[in-house]
């Protein structure tokens, strides 16, 4: 049981934050015609499971849970954590920072519908995994020669000096494990609700494959713009 905690800016609007699971890619028509590539995210409901205040922990935050947990698969501090805050037992715990917690409570549900059409938003989830890689996949470098002999078709090639300084430097960009990294796309646009269902389509494409784990708020950068 692992909470993660999102920093924003103060002074702006109250920030939401809700979790999801990828369900893959479409594309949907504008009034003018015009064909948008979304992808499709089943996002919450959400429970409220803490809240956190500068009195009691330093800083305003609102932790929620996503995915309901079975009593048999949780043990003692995670049942004792719910029980505390009178909350079900959730899979995955998000906390999100805010400026004021009075329109909070435990128990509160979180959902697609509060989020509205058209703001940007800030998606965060796991990269697909690619296994051991080698330089030029994994970094774009190019290949060497490929004409007979040449025996450096795809190797990374020289990895440092001779006798000076006789050793490798940390940090070069070498084979490897590729992918499997969390990543954060920015100011996604979103584009449509179906709260119905609790889907949110969203412009354009997110990290991880079909049916991973994401982490949905409003977008901390140009707030004001949208």
């Amino acid at each position: 049981m692992i909470a993660k905690a999102i920093r924003c800016k103060k002074g702006e609007y109250d920030m939401k934050a809700i979790l999801g699971r990828k369900v893959g890619m479409t594309q949907i028509f504008s009034e003018s015609g015009e064909a948008i590539p979304v992808t499709v995210i089943e996002a919450g409901p959400v429970g409220v499971t803490q809240i956190k205040t500068v009195e009691t922990d330093g800083y305003n935050a609102v932790q929620i849970g996503y995915e309901d947990l079975k009593e048999n698969r949780a043990n003692k501090p995670t049942k004792g954590h719910f029980k505390r805050w009178q909350a079900p037992l959730k899979k995955h715990l998000f906390e999100f920072r805010v400026d004021e917690v009075e329109s909070y409570e435990p128990g509160q549900t979180i959902t697609v519908a509060d989020f509205e059409e058209g703001k940007k938003l800030d998606i965060t989830g796991t990269s697909k995994g690619k296994g051991t890689q080698g330089n030029i996949k994994r970094w774009g470098h190019r290949r060497g020669p490929m004409s007979h002999g040449s025996k450096n078709h795809r190797l990374p090639g020289a990895l440092a000096a001779a006798a000076f300084p006789g050793r490798v430097f940390k940090g070069n960009k070498s084979p490897g494990r590729m992918g499997r990294e969390t990543v954060t796309i920015q100011n996604v646009e979103l584009v449509k609700i179906i709260p119905d269902r609790n889907l949110m389509l969203v412009k354009g494409a997110v990290p991880g494959g079909k049916g991973g784990l994401l982490r949905i708020k409003y977008a901390v950068k140009n707030q004001g713009k949208q």
